[in-house]
């Protein structure tokens, strides 16, 4: 009968659709791991291996009262991280198409790495897998549909590497030990509740200005320029974090919660809206 051919059909269907996912996600499991392997690769010893207040000397007095503020004297050095979040990513360019996501996120602190790795649901069963990554000098971004349809890959270029090594430099708030002149980053005074900071990593250099609230903490990060894509061309944009939400962590006061945005003629654009679920570090040994 006509509708035995068509259930035979359908089940035939569903086991390829199901295959093919799990071949995917497969896939892009051994992608994360081929990423988080050349990361370590790179990876070279810190020193000093504990924080000490007397680095601090001539630095801006905005900055002093930050690292007071998150730290305490003889903290370990933070080496790697695992983070955890939750949240929303605006997937319109000009509207508002705000979709949840889950990610997982590897960092290690020198040399300068990161990899996130991002489900984000696009509809109930549609979901969207990110790599946005910054590895031994390269950055990382690709989308594919059920970690299986690439629906965008940037090419490695050195706009798309300072882009990522900026964002690297500006989730130092969660990491604050990478923040310290030590860890070669160069701190200029603004003025008492502003600082510039740079930070090199072989041929990418970024410049990012930090404010700073009435407690010390770091509120906001920005760019005047972060490269973004529009109509096709790369574009260098002013661009901006924000950070609240403030706790306690490993000895470290960190913030929970942030809002990435570029920041347009027309206003600020939000695009990342996440709260860190868990955090884990590990430290300079």
């Amino acid at each position: 009968m006509w509708w035995k051919v068509i259930i035979v059909v359908l089940v035939v269907l569903a086991i390829f659709i199901t295959a093919a996912i799990l071949y995917g996600m497969n896939r892009w499991q051994s992608d994360t791991r081929e990423l988080h392997a050349k990361m370590e690769a790179a990876r070279v010893l810190i020193t000093p291996k504990s924080y000490d207040p007397r680095e601090l000397e001539g630095m801006p007095a905005p900055v002093q009262r930050y690292f007071r503020a998150v730290l305490k004297e003889g903290q370990p050095l933070v080496a790697t991280v695992s983070v955890e979040h939750t949240g929303t990513f605006n997937m319109s360019e000009n509207g508002e198409q705000w979709k949840p996501f889950k990610s997982t996120q590897r960092v290690i602190t020198q040399r300068s790495g990161f990899v996130w790795d991002a489900r984000i649901r696009m509809a109930p069963a549609m979901i969207a897998h990110v790599h946005d990554a910054y590895i031994a000098g390269e950055g990382v971004l690709t989308a594919k549909l059920f970690s299986l349809l690439t629906v965008m890959k940037q090419p490695s270029t050195s706009e798309l590497a300072h882009g990522e090594l900026m964002r690297f430099f500006a989730e130092g708030a969660w990491y604050p030990t990478a923040l310290l002149p030590s860890q070669d980053v160069v701190w200029e005074a603004i003025d008492d509740a502003q600082a510039s900071a740079t930070l090199g990593d072989g041929a990418t250099t970024v410049k990012l200005v930090f404010q700073f609230d009435a407690q010390g903490l770091i509120s906001s990060v920005r760019s005047d320029g972060r490269y973004r894509e529009v109509d096709g061309e790369l574009v260098a944009t002013p661009w901006q974090g924000r950070f609240w939400d403030y706790e306690l962590r490993d000895g470290m006061l960190i913030p929970l919660e942030g809002e990435v945005a570029w920041l347009l003629q027309e206003g600020p654009k939000p695009y990342w809206r996440g709260c860190i679920q868990r955090i884990e570090y590990e430290y300079a040994q």
